[in-house]
């Protein structure tokens, strides 16, 4: 197996606002602070992969702006091969507005922007570097079809997909990615792909088992501060996080996909790179921001070393 990491998706530019609350229908709040920075579901697993020391190839479209020109910028910085990131003529970029609250929790929308036109065709045209990928990373903040045609591309080169639905729509339809080889939604997402509740760890497995029993191979459950669940034709397996005081867990589940799949295209041992993405998301949340607050391997290691870990 190819060790090298293949992301098809998305891109944004993340507008930050910490806030005290949100405000109510017709007020205005003076928030604390606003910053901006690297986003998009597939950017951010794309850099969460690198700074861990992975080679990562990045299929994506940016606008024709300066967010386009800097979302290039960043990712050649962080050794990120990006020459099938294109920019869409007459095109904005995506944009993700956040809003932060003190837990750290935070409210996210996106406007997609030029990632709309990721399509099917720039797959193939990419498709012959695409074929030194181990393992390729999917999200849903490019059209479905576009998805979809990456699975089947996928199963028919025998290359490992992990798809991660995210943001959620309801219309999936799981039949046509049941050839991805990992599954790997948070609760709030598997509760709208299955339409049951998956409030609690016993729930989600519930849930994510029903998906099994439709032909996912393999479903993992991000469940923020309780770790990971995985969902198979086995028992389930629990992998814990670590406890620690989040700042903000924006971009969370996309630190822990990009550190489960720099992991796992090494060693193929898809527990131990749950516990290290898992571990790296609880790292990457004690900072603000998302990208920017992804460690690279030596500072990561040392956040496991403080804590007793390999």
């Amino acid at each position: 197996m190819s060790q090298r990491i293949g992301v098809v998706g998305s891109n944004m530019v993340d507008l930050i606002s910490y806030i005290d609350r949100m405000p109510r229908a017709g007020e205005t709040l003076a928030a604390p602070s606003f910053s901006m920075g690297h986003g998009g579901k597939g950017a951010n697993q794309a850099v969460a992969a690198a700074k861990l020391g992975a080679e990562v190839l990045m299929v994506s479209r940016v606008g024709e702006d300066l967010f386009g020109e800097g979302t290039l910028r960043n990712l050649g910085e962080l050794g990120i091969d990006t020459r099938h990131v294109r920019t869409v003529p007459g095109q904005q970029s995506g944009v993700a507005p956040i809003f932060v609250e003190p837990s750290g929790e935070n409210r996210i929308l996106i406007i997609k922007g030029a990632n709309e036109h990721l399509l099917p065709a720039d797959v193939d045209e990419a498709a012959a570097d695409l074929r030194q990928c181990g393992l390729i990373l999917l999200q849903l903040e490019v059209p479905l079809e576009t998805v979809y045609h990456t699975i089947a591309w996928a199963a028919r080169e025998g290359i490992e997909v992990l798809l991660n639905p995210a943001p959620a729509v309801p219309d999936l339809d799981v039949s046509r990615i049941l050839a991805a080889s990992f599954l790997v939604p948070n609760q709030t997402e598997l509760a709208i792909l299955t339409g049951m509740p998956a409030d609690t760890p016993e729930q989600a497995e519930a849930a994510a088992r029903s998906l099994v029993t439709r032909g996912l191979k393999t479903v993992i459950v991000t469940l923020g501060a309780e770790g990971a669940l995985l969902v198979s034709d086995g028992p389930a397996v629990h992998v814990p996080s670590l406890r620690v005081q989040p700042h903000d867990t924006t971009g969370a589940g996309d630190a822990f996909i990009g550190a489960f799949a720099q992991h796992y295209v090494r060693s193929r041992d898809v527990a131990a790179a749950m516990a290290w993405g898992a571990s790296y998301a609880a790292d990457a949340i004690t900072r603000p921001g998302t990208q920017k607050a992804f460690a690279d391997l030596t500072a990561f290691r040392r956040f496991r070393e403080a804590r007793g870990l390999s």
